[in-house]
This record gives C-alpha cells, sequence and structure tokens, in this order.
C-alpha cells in the first residue's frame, strides 16, 4: 500500500498471506415432501454445471406399499433409504464434481425415522437398531458444504402434491406433513453443521416463474 505524505513516500508492505477459497463440493436441498427439493436441485445443476444426486422415489420397493400401511413399511422403507444416502454420500467423497444433493442422510434420521418412531409406526425395538445403524454410518458422513432448506407451510404442500400427480401420494395425511414440519424447524433451530441457507416457498414457484 503506498501512502502519500506531502514529499515523502513511504511503502506499507502488508503481512497478508493468501489462501486458495475452498471449493464447494456438496449442496444438499432439504425440506419437506413437495416442497420443491427435486425442482430446485435440478435447476440449480443445469445453470451451475453441477451433478445432481435425487431421491430414489420413483424406483423404491417401499414407498407405495408405506403409504398405504405406515405401521407394516415404516422400518422398511427408512433403512433403504438410509442406505441409499449412504450410498450418495460414498458418491460424493469419490467424486471430482460438484454435487447438489436432493435431501440428506440427516432428515432420514432426524426427521421421518424419529417422526415414524413418536406416531408409533416404529416401535422401540426396531427405531433403536435403526439408530445403531445410522450412528455407525455418520462416523463417515461430512456434512454438505451449504445445506439449502426449503421452508414451506401445509396448504403450499398440499398444492404441490396436487399439482406433481403421484397417485399413491394421495394417502397422505395432513397430521404427518404437519408434525414433518414440527420435525424440520427443531432440526434447522438446532443445525451448526455448516452454512445454512433458509428459503421461504410459500410465496415462490419455481416452476411457473423463472424470477424465482
Amino acid at each position: 500500500m503506498l501512502l502519500n505524505f506531502g514529499h515523502r513516500l513511504e511503502c506499507w508492505v502488508l503481512n497478508v498471506e493468501f489462501w486458495p477459497v475452498k471449493k464447494i463440493k456438496h449442496i444438499a436441498v432439504s425440506g419437506n415432501i413437495a416442497s420443491g427439493k427435486t425442482t430446485l436441485a435440478e435447476k440449480l445443476a443445469r445453470h451451475y454445471g453441477w451433478a445432481p444426486l435425487y431421491e430414489s422415489v420413483d424406483h423404491n420397493p417401499y414407498l407405495r406399499d408405506f403409504y398405504e400401511d405406515m405401521t407394516r413399511w415404516a422400518f422398511h422403507l427408512q433403512i433403504y433409504f438410509l442406505n441409499s444416502r449412504f450410498t450418495q454420500i460414498r458418491n460424493i467423497r469419490e467424486s471430482e464434481k460438484t454435487i447438489v444433493q436432493d435431501r440428506t442422510i440427516y432428515e432420514d434420521a432426524y426427521i421421518f425415522a424419529r417422526n415414524l418412531h413418536a406416531s408409533g409406526h416404529i416401535n422401540d425395538r426396531d427405531y433403536k437398531s435403526y439408530l445403531d445403524i445410522f450412528h455407525s454410518m455418520i462416523n463417515f458422513v461430512q456434512p454438505p458444504d451449504l445445506l439449502i432448506y426449503l421452508k414451506a407451510d401445509i396448504p403450499k404442500l398440499v398444492d404441490q402434491i396436487q399439482k406433481r400427480n403421484r397417485d399413491f401420494e394421495y394417502n397422505i395425511k395432513l397430521e404427518y406433513l404437519r408434525t414433518l414440519n414440527e420435525h424440520y424447524e427443531k432440526w434447522i433451530g438446532e443445525y451448526t453443521l455448516g452454512k445454512l441457507l433458509v428459503v421461504d416457498m410459500n410465496k415462490l414457484d419455481f416452476v411457473g416463474n423463472v424470477e424465482d
């Protein structure tokens, strides 16, 4: 830095170390059912040239059965999602690309499994087994560089569920969505694993409005 004091010129040497900026490798999009996660992940991936990792829905062998009989299939579904998400995490660690992920392994345990246990759909014995597996896995998990939480109220979620017209989702009860939202708000309120961006989805429409 050069400072000119009249006829006197002094050169100040600033002792600054320049560190390379860390490459953002893992962005995760979180939120309740039909909050807009997949749509946002798809648009971010296309815009920035990132690789998307989507939640396993279309090829999920338990999802349709789960919405018809939650108590019978809750444990099976959550184990399937947990294993699928852990596989995604291994892919993220091994990839050189920047990846945007549709939902996180934390949501599997802290939101969905916890909610199903609290509501009586997963019994104590199965829930303990699930948590034992989760805690073993989590030792090998690094949190995302950025977590994006899509916050949406029940009317918005219901509207989105109706728009995407998946027949098996018609069995979703409003109480189920409401309790999931409660778990999300608690989890996000206590989240300290990394950077967090909360997006209010109640007045946004990624599909209908390009500006959004």
